[in-house]
């Protein structure tokens, strides 16, 4: 809570804009060129803050990551960040702050709660996968449905992958566009091709829920009529 509160005090959201990118690309590209390793874990700690204070900024950091480190180095970098982050805010909803966080997730987060019950590890990837809830929902609803710690890391790893891959690649061509700091759309980048393919993914990681519900629905072989 007063990570949020010193990110909004302090308006260190304008840090995290592409317009700061585009400012400072210069100096960012020669600091990590001279600085690689300690670039990366900068890198890593901001991105580990941002996702467990569950502020805005996070795909910013990931494109900008592309352009600094390259894609694959990029995507690496920040499923660390972004899961080390992301577990800190669901341990966090198991304790005594877990009323803070469910009230601040609003009805979405007893929205989801259901789904689990039927297989927490293919509901999680699939929300992970396509983005209909916000990321801090997503985050925090399994604490809440009583999802194992272990299952909540590796969905998150795999799921986010794909998304994380495509933004940070989008990155890497930052340079052509830096000259005059034009506008930049960052919702752009999820081209209905890429939508379809998250979706598809999605739909693929929720086949173990259907087959197991067809199970249940067939009567077994001895009272076949």
């Amino acid at each position: 809570m007063i990570l949020i509160a010193a990110f909004f005090i302090f308006d260190a959201g304008r840090f995290l804009s592409y317009e700061a990118l585009c400012r400072n690309h210069e100096a960012l590209e020669s600091f990590t060129r001279q600085n690689f390793i300690q670039a990366a874990a900068i890198y890593i700690l901001i991105y580990i803050a941002v996702v467990a204070a569950s502020v805005p900024g996070a795909t910013v950091l990931t494109v900008g990551a592309g352009f600094l480190f390259g894609s694959l180095v990029a995507t690496g970098l920040t499923l660390i960040g972004a899961t080390i982050g992301a577990t800190l805010i669901f341990l966090i909803a198991r304790t005594a702050l877990g009323d803070i966080l469910r009230r601040r997730g609003g009805g979405r987060v007893d929205a989801l709660l259901s789904g689990f019950r039927e297989n927490a590890f293919s509901y999680l990837l699939f929300l992970r996968l396509v983005p209909l809830f916000p990321f801090f929902v997503v985050n925090i609803a399994p604490a809440f449905a009583g999802v194992p710690l272990r299952v909540y890391v590796v969905t998150t790893l795999l799921g986010i992958l794909p998304g994380t891959f495509v933004y940070a690649q989008v990155g890497t061509g930052l340079g052509s566009v830096f000259g005059d700091c034009g506008d930049f759309d960052l919702g752009d980048v999820l081209t209905p091709e890429i939508l379809i393919a998250l979706v598809g993914l999605g739909i693929l990681s929720m086949i173990p829920v259907a087959v197991k519900h067809i199970r249940r629905r067939r009567p077994p072989a001895g009272d076949a009529r």
